[in-house]
């Protein structure tokens, strides 16, 4: 065999030695970045530098930096408020099916906690700005409403309880709104049992709405025309005993006069429980009619909505038949 040169060995020495020093580098900083990603920034540091983002209108990153707060310290104290606060930063933003889902996701980890009424809140304030005109879908509006009443039963003391009324009522009358539309649509198409359906739910849902009164005339109107006169009285003597000054009670008075009824409480029936007060008997007659009432009051016209509205859009009001 040839004899190996002193100098080349010294030479293949320096590349193992440079190899081997090169691969400690390299270990060095995989192990400084896991360190990292075991090791990130403290609790408070992460929560302050989204509340900064926040701040300054950045709310998508600010939200998305929240997150990161309950992920890589999920057993922290700023934890818990931070899933809260990505909520808020989402609905800010406009995002609201994220700070919908931000949201319910702190309500079922930590309910009844400090945090829980803005959280209830976000939800309720995300689905009412989705609502849409009362000829559109309503679940939007049910579910705000949902989460409004939870906000006044759990927590009737928070600020955003003691703000939700009008909101309520609002959510209600849109709602009552749905159910008449459909209700005229059903006697339109002389399918009474269903119009009945739809009335009876304003009737009983939403007595506080100024649908009501029209619902009680259109039941007066369709249980005659199935000749199920009783109900017809009950429904006339509801509407005469809440509202004796009513228009609607008016028209549902003269319907019942041309098939030779009167207003009648009947025991037994659904609508006794809807008469308000202790007294359950036939209200008076309304005053005498300056011209003859309508026979079918025309339904107004809800216009169709071409884009869909930041906010909810009130309804128009029905208040009585129209001349």
């Amino acid at each position: 065999m040839g004899k190996v040169k002193a100098g080349s060995i010294s030479r293949h020495a320096a590349k193992v030695l440079a190899l081997c020093a090169l691969a400690g580098l390299l270990a060095a900083c995989a192990s400084n970045d896991a360190v990292r990603a075991l090791n990130p920034d403290p609790p408070s540091k992460m929560f302050a530098d989204a509340d900064a983002l926040q701040a300054k209108g950045n709310f998508e990153d600010a939200a998305k930096k929240f997150e990161d707060v309950d992920r890589e310290h999920p057993y922290s104290p700023e934890a818990r408020r931070a899933i809260v606060m990505a909520a808020y930063a989402y609905y800010k933003a406009g995002k609201l099916p994220e700070a919908i889902a931000s949201a319910e996701r702190y309500t079922t980890m930590h309910p009844g906690t400090k945090e829980a009424p803005l959280a209830h809140h976000i939800i309720a304030q995300s689905y009412f700005e989705e609502m849409k005109q009362p000829d559109r879908d309503q679940d939007a509006t049910r579910k705000a409403l949902a989460q409004l009443r939870t906000l006044k039963t759990r927590y009737p003391d928070s600020t955003y309880a003691q703000k939700a009324d009008n909101q309520i009522r609002l959510c209600e009358d849109t709602l009552a709104a749905q159910e008449m539309n459909v209700g005229r649509y059903y006697m339109d198409k002389g399918n009474q049992i269903a119009a009945i359906n739809r009335f009876k739910t304003v009737v009983t849902e939403y007595q506080t709405t100024a649908h009501v009164e029209e619902a009680l005339y259109r039941l007066t109107a369709a249980y005659l025309s199935l000749g199920i006169a009783p109900e017809a009285q009950n429904a006339t003597a509801v509407l005469g005993h809440n509202f004796p000054n009513s228009q609607w009670y008016k028209d549902s008075y003269a319907l019942l006069q041309k098939q030779g009824l009167m207003p009648q409480v009947s025991q037994g029936s659904w609508m006794t429980d809807v008469l308000q007060g202790p007294a359950k008997k036939a209200p008076p007659p309304p005053p005498a009619a300056t011209k003859p009432a309508p026979a079918a009051p025309a339904a107004p016209d809800w216009p169709a909505a071409t884009t869909t509205p930041k906010g909810p859009v009130p309804p128009s009001s029905l208040g009585g038949p129209q001349s």
